[in-house]
């Protein structure tokens, strides 16, 4: 099913191939991401949902196709103008010795800070605002590299923000954070989103989740895009089974829930498991 929006696409995909050395990982991926929305790839590990996010992010160059950002080819985009409509978020780890909080999140305003890169009381208002918005002011003198997995995950999130960019590109985003932390950043977001008007892209493994928070979903497997449709349309049984070769029936579309022990095929008497 193709997406229908009434309004021009903030970021967009166009027959997109990606992959590592010439060899294309998923291809023929085109999607849109208009403001207001959100979008998340769902789908089995390894199928290339990061590789989609690095491409459309211009860290990495595609096979084929293009990206485009407002109408632009991403490619054609100043690096400084890129970071002015583009924030991203992947897996990769920060190093940053030496920095405190603060520091990382005040980073989102380089994009708009002269050459000297000196910030404006205008500047640091908008790093209070976010990490407020995230809830880790109270982290802002702390050493970043002595934070958590979860403070530094809401943290950087608070750079992006900062950035205010009109798109957000985030790479399974809810990782490390407890189930608090998860359902107030997947608000936040959809905050940003429906009231700011942002873009928001990311890759999600945890189904309830991304059933409550998006807007659009692009199931990615066997090195294409599957289906595309509203959380209605594709949490149903038929789908979710088939994306992650479930036995029919495993996915319950009323509660969210896998059932266990009916959804694989165990080992066979003496395979089984082992320490």
């Amino acid at each position: 099913m193709e997406r229908r929006t009434a309004q021009p696409a903030l970021l967009e995909a166009q027959g997109l191939s990606v992959g590592y050395e010439g060899r294309a990982v998923v291809s023929g991926v085109s999607l849109a991401v208009a403001p207001g929305q959100v979008v998340t790839l769902i789908g089995p590990n390894g199928t290339g949902k990061s590789t989609i996010l690095r491409t459309m992010a211009g860290q990495l160059p595609p096979l084929a196709g293009r990206t485009l950002v407002t109408g632009t080819d991403l490619r054609r985009l100043p690096l400084r103008e890129r970071s002015r409509q583009l924030a991203v978020i992947l897996t990769d780890r920060v190093e940053a010795e030496l920095l405190t909080c603060a520091d990382i999140v005040e980073m989102g305003r380089y994009p708009y800070t002269g050459r000297m890169g000196v910030a404006t009381a205008a500047d640091r208002q908008k790093v209070r605002d976010a990490m407020r918005l995230l809830r880790v002011w109270d982290l802002r003198d702390h050493d970043f590299m002595r934070l958590s997995d979860g403070q530094r995950q809401r943290v950087l999130l608070a750079r992006a923000v900062c950035q205010e960019p009109r798109v957000l590109l985030l790479d399974e985003p809810t990782s490390h954070l407890d189930v608090r932390y998860q359902v107030e950043l997947l608000e936040v977001l959809r905050h940003l989103a429906h009231h700011d008007g942002l873009g928001v892209l990311m890759a999600l493994h945890e189904l309830p989740l991304a059933r409550r928070v998006s807007d659009w979903l692009v199931c990615v497997k066997d090195g294409k895009i599957v289906r595309q449709g509203t959380p209605d349309e594709v949490f149903v049984p038929e789908v979710i089974d088939d994306l992650y070769d479930l036995v029919p029936g495993t996915y319950d579309a009323l509660t969210g829930d896998v059932a266990l022990g009916e959804g694989i095929a165990m080992p066979s008497t003496g395979e089984g498991f082992h320490a």
